[in-house]
This record gives structure tokens, sequence and C-alpha cells, in this order.
């Protein structure tokens, strides 16, 4: 009993003595230091998702390591160590259920921890060494209050979407978003919907994504490249709602699909000045926190039909003119597919009598008269790519890329013709590219790309891959294939490859964003992620830059559009259209 007094005498005795102790603060200074190098400084200084991995291990790892230096190698009071300790799990805990969906949904719910710990752990630091000659009850109270601070601020905020580097745009909880602000505006406008005569004596300019065949490929048009003496001339630049679609277009009239409020909206405009003709709408709205709200396909233009496929399914065949619903159908409800977490992206593709959505990993085909159903495919796994149309040894097929590798469809019967397995973590995005009739590359994203034969030798189909190639890893944006090489972004970066062995030739600027091919003049029409407008020559020899102009302010998720002399570009908050000056004009 005696002894016990005296140990716990004893103790007591020591633990007043390490009050006094002064704190051993470098460790803890040192690790913030290296924790924010590497979390915010080396995904700047050196983009590319593998640098962004390691940022976002590097800020947990070092979280942890200030954790251990408190609780262990800190000289802080036990009360101190131990209390601080607790009320950092309980305040992030209790955040994590007053933060605005934004935040609490992006990075797959992981955006408030990666974010929060380095700037908890920072606060707590620069606290340890502002107060560290105070009395305990200040130390104490600053403490709470720094801790409760740090975290609980990030109740007052919202992202409005992620880069593709993975940088957040950050703005107050309460303030007006660009639709928000797009919805006061358009409160103005009439609510009566006009119509449009659509010419029928000509071919549809641009069909829809990437063009008439998916590729981006733009033939018979050759532009003025010295901006400096012939810039590109604005036309106009309107508000648009958010949506990652692109454009189609014809004659003076183009399509796109975007969100606005509750509705979920495919949009006629006039392409000379911008206005309006006419809206239709679904009472629905999808969301998620990397690229916003909206529809994320683009709009398929066939004779007088417009056909789309919004975000969470709804498949539309509208009058092209007046915006009228011919047929409807939720082909995610036929097809028994859950929306995916970044929503179905496929854009709607007609084949003769049929129009071909893809639900993720599964293709379904409907009557374009009627809407009836006709058949729906095997499931792939998870895809955000479109379906797409090839001819291999005369027989007519529809692509898909998705998690499993490639699939070939029927498409009148909707049975696989032959597979290519290369199963990925992530799922696919991009469209296959042709090299020509049965040669294909095939983007694996993050693990780069693949060429792949495909024969038919009497009724049997034969697949063969020739290389892969990770010196480009493309992600979610373009390639394209011209003269024996593709272009694209590795990473960030636009690089170009030999496609006989995949080998890199060069690496240029990091636009991270979306092309366009001007064949006949070897020359690349790039709209990055910031909005700015480039050209690049199409060469294998070295990466050139003729042009740069800013083109539309935000982040820019949308393939571009070239039709004739005349460019459209958007984003989630507004579109624009210049005109270019043509060789010979």
């Amino acid at each position: 009993m005696k002894t016990n007094i005296f140990k716990s005498r004893k103790q007591i005795s020591f633990n007043e003595t390490t009050q006094h102790k002064p704190l051993r603060l470098w460790p803890g200074i040192a690790a913030v230091i290296l924790q924010w190098l590497l979390r915010f400084g080396l995904p700047l200084a050196i983009p590319g998702d593998a640098y962004n991995q390691i940022g976002i291990m590097g800020g947990l790892l070092f979280g942890l390591v200030i954790i251990v230096w408190w609780a262990f190698f800190s000289r802080a009071p036990w009360l101190e160590r131990l209390g601080a300790i607790v009320l950092m799990i309980c305040a992030l805990i209790a955040t994590s259920y007053l933060l605005d969906v934004s935040i609490a949904t992006s990075m797959m719910g992981m955006m408030f921890i990666l974010f929060s710990i380095p700037v908890l752990c920072l606060a707590f630091v620069v606290w340890a060494v502002a107060t560290q000659n105070l009395s305990d009850k200040v130390r104490r109270l600053t403490m709470a209050l720094t801790i409760l601070f740090s975290v609980g601020a990030w109740t007052l905020l919202r992202t409005n979407g992620m880069t593709g580097d993975g940088h957040q745009d950050f703005a107050w909880r309460w303030s007006k978003t660009a639709e928000e602000r797009l919805l006061s505006l358009s409160g103005n406008e009439s609510s009566t919907n006009a119509s449009v005569n659509v010419p029928t004596n000509t071919a549809i300019e641009w069909p829809g994504f990437r063009g008439a065949n998916r590729d981006g490929i733009i033939h018979g048009i050759r532009i003025k490249t010295n901006w400096s003496m012939a810039p590109p001339t604005l036309m106009w630049r309107k508000p648009i709602g958010p949506g990652c679609s692109s454009f189609a277009v014809h004659g003076n009239i183009f399509y796109t699909q975007e969100q606005r409020g509750e509705e979920e909206i495919v949009s006629c405009y006039n392409l000379t000045t911008g206005q309006s003709i006419w809206k239709h709408s679904d009472k629905i709205r999808f969301y998620e926190a990397h690229a916003g709200p909206g529809p994320r396909s683009t709009p398929t233009l066939v004779g007088k039909r417009v056909y789309t496929l919004g975000a969470t399914g709804i498949l539309n065949v509208l009058d092209a003119g007046t915006g009228t619903v011919i047929w409807s159908r939720n082909a995610a409800s036929d097809t028994k597919v859950k929306v995916l977490q970044w929503g179905f992206t496929g854009s709607p593709l007609v084949f003769g009598d049929k129009v071909i959505v893809a639900l993720s990993g599964k293709l379904a085909a409907y009557d374009t008269a009627s809407g009836k159903p006709i058949w729906y495919s095997v499931d792939g796994g998870d895809s955000y790519s479109s379906p797409h149309l090839t001819i291999i040894d005369g027989v007519s097929q529809i692509l898909l890329m998705s998690k499993s590798g490639a699939t070939s469809i029927d498409p009148t019967s909707g049975k696989q013709l032959w597979k290519y397995s290369k199963p990925m973590t992530y799922d696919r995005i991009l469209q296959p590219a042709e090299v020509k009739t049965g040669d294909f590359l095939f983007a694996n994203e993050t693990a780069g790309l693949s060429r792949v034969i495909v024969s038919n030798v009497r009724g049997i189909w034969s697949v063969k891959e020739l290389w892969t190639s990770e010196e480009m890893k493309l992600y979610f944006n373009d390639f394209i294939i011209h003269k024996g090489h593709a272009y694209g972004f590795d990473g960030p970066s636009i690089a170009c490859i030999d496609i006989k062995d995949g080998k890199r030739n060069w690496k240029g600027d990091r636009y991270r964003g979306w092309l366009l091919l001007l064949a006949d003049q070897d020359l690349l029409v790039v709209l990055s992620e910031k909005g700015e407008l480039a050209l690049v020559q199409a060469m294998p020899e070295k990466f050139k830059e003729l042009a740069r102009i800013p083109a539309i302010k935000g982040k820019t998720w949308n393939h571009p559009v070239l039709v004739g002399d005349i460019l459209l570009a958007r984003n989630a908050e507004e579109m624009v259209t210049f005109k270019l000056t043509l060789e010979g004009s």
C-alpha cells in the first residue's frame, strides 16, 4: 500500500516536472513542411497522375508522423497530447456530417480527409510554436479553438469541381454557382419554344460526338496559323447550363445538352447569334462532385431527328426543328443497369433503323421509328465510352471499350462477335482509334495504349495484340491517329508516339485537353482544360506550338467543334464561337 502511494507521488512529481520542459518542436515543424511539399508542392511542380498519388500518400503519411511526434516525442503534458488527438478525431467525424455535398462526395468521398489533414496539421504545428511560452490554460484553450476552427471551417466551403490533376475549385458555400446565376438571368427569357427549318439537301456538317467518325479528324479545311496577324474573331459568348456535352451542328443551328435547376435540357441554338431556338426538358438532375451537375453525352443528329442520352439513362428522340418528343425511353430501366458514379456518358449511335446507346458496358438497340427495344448486348463491365461503328473484312460491327477490354457487337442481332480481353482497375473512357481496317489502338487509360489487329478468316475472328506502350497514358483525354503516329496526352502533356512500336517521339506542353486534327494541314487544334485554344503541328519530329489564345473561362471538359471557319467551344459555365481565317481568304 505504501509502495503504491510512493509510486503515485513519484509519478505525479515526474509529470509536474515534465510540464515545464520546453516542447520538442523541430520534428513537428520538419514533418509539416515535408507534408505540404509532398501533398501540394510536388503535384504543382510536376503535374501527373503518379505524382498526384505520391502527394496524396505523402500527405497522409506525414499526418501520421505528426500524430506520433505529438503523442510520444513532443514533451507536451499528457493531457494535451491525448486531448488533442481525441479532439481531432471527434472534430473530423462531426464535421463530416455537416459538409456540403460537393466536398463530402468528391474524390470518391475522400476529399475531406485528403485536404483537411494537411490543413489541420499545419494549423496545429503553428499553434504549438506560437503558444509554447504561454500558460497551460491559454495553451489548452487556443489548442481546442485551433483544432475546431481548422476542421470546422470546411463546412463553410464547397467545391465547384475538380481538374484532371485533382485541384479543387473552392468557393464559399453560400455564394451563387454559375448555374444559379444563369437561372436568375434566364428568368427574363421567353419560355416559348420556336421552330427552325432543318436543311435536308446538304450533308450534316458535324452529326455529334467527335464528328462523323467519332475520331476528331477534319478534312478539307486549312486555316491561317499566324494568330498574331490573323487571330480568331469572337462571334459571341453566352452563359450555358452545366454539363459535359459537346455539339451537333447543321447549317445555322446547333444542339447540345445542359442542366438548369431540376431540369435536364436538350437545347437548340442559332449558330450565328447564340440565341436559343428551343429547349426540351426532363425533370431529372444528376450530380457528382468532379464534373458537377448535368448530362454527359452529346446529341446525335440524323436527318430531322436529334437523339440524346441523359446522365441517368433517359433516351430521347426529338424533332430537330421543334424539339417535339417523337419517343422517349428510360434505357437504364430497360437494361436494369444502375447509374454509374459519373453518370451515363455514351453518345447515341444511329445504324440503319436502330439507335444504339451504351449503358455502362451494355449496349441497347431501339427501333428508330417506334422506340421498341430490339436487343441488349452482353455486359463488358463499367464503361464511359460511346458505341463506335467500324467495318472489318466487310462485317459492320459496334465496338465498345469497357473495364474488361473491347467488345465487338453485331448491330443486327446484338450478339458478340469478338472480344479483346485486357481487364483494368479503372473504367475505360476513350474511343477506339483505327489505324486501318481491322488495325486499332485501344486506350488503357492510365496504363497506356495497345495496338490490336482483328481479322476474320472463314468466319472465325482472330484478335492479336502487337504491343502495349505506357509512353502515352491518356486517362480521359483524346488521342488521334495521323500518318503513322498517335497524338494525345501522356497525363497532362501532349505527346506523340510511333504506331509502329509505341515509342514516344516527343512530349510537349501541359494542355490536358481535347483535340481536333486538320488532316490536310498536319495541324492539331487543342482546347486545353484551362480553356486555352492552341495550334500544334502534327509532326513526329518535334513538338511545335504555333499559336495560343485564351478562349473560354473555367475548367473545360467538353470537346470543341470546327465547322467550316467557325469553332465552337463550351464548358459548364459558358459557350463561345470564333471565326477562324481560312487559308486563301
